[in-house]
């Protein structure tokens, strides 16, 4: 038996002293040995383990051929399978996510040009993805969160995130001709229809966030809200990622939010620049690019046309310690070099400033590019930055071209092509409007007065007394003692944005006789132009209007201004009247703009009786503008139209008067022409041949 420590005893000769400190090297220091790898013999007296030797150096070409288990180096190395870190090996077991960043649980790899049918980051499993600015997402997470802000005991799984409290925003029992009425066949029309259908989802939830006290520190993200509430009920279409284009999305549409790209398959991410999905190769998976948001996040990122600068995700300063960080050839930055090495399409999307909007950004589906380089530079922090040259394929339609085009005109370097007169209004708007003609050689269209409002208004009586709000500053959504809020039925018709939330039988507006401030946001058709417009000559359809900048769903655009006909006079001036292409017929028959309301069952509200129903304005109302009027006497009409109008009450001290204000159906992107729906009159007398050109042509109107 041994001696404890500390004894004055001799050990015995060739005995171990314990009590000796022994000069070695933490464990942790030393090198790790692993299994010998197939085809590197152990050396002798170490029969299992032992550092592994890397392969024989072979020389290859960049782009291959390879010979057999060569592994390319040019221009990054991608280590093998046994060096790479648990998380991007495909046979570690456990569930985790692949090289791609991905889970897949039902994935089906095909070859590029196919669709992948996949389970993406936003259906069902937690992944977490690499924002452009270096920040990981997890967008079903990040949903939850600001779905619901005080709730922060949600207990994250394997498989998602697991809340333990009660959500009010999971999937709801709807009727069946709401989902019908939603069905996703994948065509123009359905991406359309999403896409109306989550902004109008938005545009309630921000009206009813807004009425609430505000809550400090708590940063409401309506567009997060509703677009988890449409993914929990299957509205969305194009779920499964693809290379190349995606069905109904067409090159120039555009998107405010980038949830409504997530809902119709055109980019997945809520927040990461960069989407990709894995390819089978060769029986070989890789990641590789489907689609990239450039929007200036990056320094260094430059396009000319058809050329596209790019910078790699992640890198910058860690700001713990403040050290330089270099970007990594991971996930989406590995994704872009496997697409330069294949050859595949890659969808991009361009981010602008929202003229609309000062802190948001409107963004442009520019079509396919490809990768034709790659390369690493230094950044302004002194990280590693990737870099990627993309090119435009040839005979696409234009898309951000038109962009760039417009904001030479704005900025006076060129003349409009077929410009006639840079502002028809002579400065009567607050913005002015362009008279184009690159058709023919007509200089304009007949003489007429411009005035930007009504001539010949008298109040319109409804039975009621007409008095304006005492609020003070603006009116505060949610206060109940606000007149106007009062007549709205408890609610602000806009929101903060200036944007309708619904279609209403009639909007009551603040006026004159109010006490609330002129920028108060109840009074958004009172304001003036918001965007430029521009008078252009149709090929056949004479004088149309159309607008340089993008138009968001709910936005004003104009009231119709001219001359009122009195109730008394129509009857006299009605022949008049049906040889006049400038005037407005509130008596005519017009259906309600499709998918423009919000469904209440998705936010456990009670459905509104006919909310299809057709609408007219609460007093018969003509408005002449044939001699006076403004840009909305050129709107022409269209059976399929992207703008509707609403009967709009200001509050006068003598009554109230009565306005027709014109709002986009849906976002309508720059030099689209504006088209409403004249209606129906019933007077056979009064209809006119229709050149609308829509597949849902009715072949007449008025």
């Amino acid at each position: 038996m041994e001696r404890g420590l500390g004894s004055d005893s001799v050990p015995p000769p060739g005995s171990f002293d314990k009590s000796k400190v022994l000069d070695v090297r933490p464990l942790r220091c030393l090198a790790p040995v692993f299994p010998s790898p197939q085809g590197f013999p152990s050396p002798q007296g170490f029969p299992s383990f032992y550092p592994p030797q890397g392969p024989p150096f072979v020389y290859a070409p960049p782009f291959g051929p390879y010979p057999p288990g060569f592994t390319a180096f040019y221009p990054f190395y991608v280590p093998p399978e046994y060096q790479r870190p648990p998380e991007q090996n495909p046979q570690t077991t456990g569930g985790a996510t692949n090289q791609a960043g991905s889970s897949r649980k039902n994935s089906k790899c095909h070859d590029v040009g196919l669709e992948v049918e996949e389970e993406s980051d936003i259906k069902g499993d937690s992944v977490r993805s690499v924002t452009e600015d270096g920040c990981s997402d997890n967008l079903k997470q990040a949903a939850q969160q600001l779905s619901h802000p005080t709730n922060t005991d949600a207990e994250a799984t394997s498989s998602g995130v697991r809340q333990k409290g009660k959500s009010s925003y999971k999937r709801v029992k709807i009727s069946e001709e709401v989902r019908l009425s939603l069905a996703s066949s994948v065509d123009t029309e359905s991406v359309g229809t999403i896409v109306m259908r989550f902004d109008a989802l938005r545009r309630r939830i921000c009206q009813v966030e807004d009425a609430k006290d505000p809550v400090s520190g708590v940063t409401r993200r309506a567009d997060l809200r509703a677009g988890t509430i449409m993914m929990n009920n299957g509205f969305r279409t194009n779920i499964r990622k693809r290379v190349g284009a995606v069905p109904g999305v067409e090159i120039g549409d555009i998107f405010f939010f980038r949830m409504e790209m997530c809902l119709v398959g055109l980019h997945a991410p809520s927040m990461a620049g960069i989407d990709y999905t894995s390819l089978r190769f060769n029986e070989e998976e890789e990641p590789v690019a489907v689609s990239i948001v450039s929007s200036g996040g990056y320094e260094g990122d430059m396009d000319d046309g058809d050329v596209l600068i790019y910078s790699g995700q992640g890198g910058n300063i860690n700001r713990k310690n403040k050290q330089v960080v270099d970007q990594k050839l991971e996930r989406g930055n590995l994704a872009l070099e496997k697409s330069l090495r294949r050859g595949n399409e890659v969808r991009v999307i361009r981010g602008m400033k929202d003229v609309g909007n000062p802190t948001g950004k409107v963004y442009i589906y520019d079509g396919l590019y490809k990768i034709q380089e790659s390369w690493m530079d230094k950044g302004k922090s002194g990280g590693n930055v990737f870099k990627y040259k993309l090119i435009r394929e040839p005979g696409q339609a234009a898309g951000f071209a038109i962009w760039k085009s417009i904001q030479v005109w704005k900025e006076g370097i060129t003349s409009r092509r077929g410009l006639i007169l840079p502002d028809l209004t002579s400065g009567v708007e607050n913005l002015p409007v362009s008279l184009v003609n690159d058709v023919d050689d007509e200089k304009g269209p007949a003489y007429f007065s411009y005035f930007p409002g009504l001539k010949n208004a008298k109040p319109v009586n409804l039975g009621e007394c007409s008095f304006g709000c005492n609020c003070k500053g603006v009116c505060s959504p949610g206060n109940q003692n606000c007149s106007c809020i009062k007549k709205n039925g408890g609610d602000i018709p806009y929101i903060a944005n200036r944007v309708v939330v619904s279609c209403k039988p009639v909007i009551h507006e603040c006026g004159p006789s109010c006490q609330c401030q002129p920028h108060c946001f109840n009074r958004a058709s009172q304001s003036g132009l918001k965007v430029r417009l521009e008078v252009f000559k149709t090929k056949d359809r004479g004088w149309g209007l159309r607008s340089w900048d993008p138009i968001r769903a709910g936005g004003f655009i104009c009231e119709f201004a001219g001359e009122v006909v009195e109730k008394i006079k129509i009857e006299e001036v009605n022949d008049e009247l049906e040889d006049n292409d400038y005037t407005f017929d509130a008596t005519c028959t017009v259906e309600q703009p499709a998918d423009f309301n919000y469904i209440p069952e998705l936010l456990g509200e009670e459905k509104e009786v006919d909310m299809n129903k057709e609408y007219k304005a609460p007093l018969p109302i003509i408005i002449n503008a044939k001699n006076v009027g403004n840009v909305a006497r050129f709107m022409n009409h269209g059976c399929s139209p992207n703008v509707f109008w609403l009967p709009v009450l200001h509050e006068h001290n003598d009554g109230s008067y009565l306005h027709i204000a014109f709002y986009a159906i849906k976002h309508i992107r720059p030099l689209t022409e504006l088209l409403y729906d004249y209606g129906t009159s019933g007077n056979q007398h009064r209809t006119k041949k229709c050149l609308c050109g829509s597949s849902n042509c009715r072949d007449y109107f008025g």
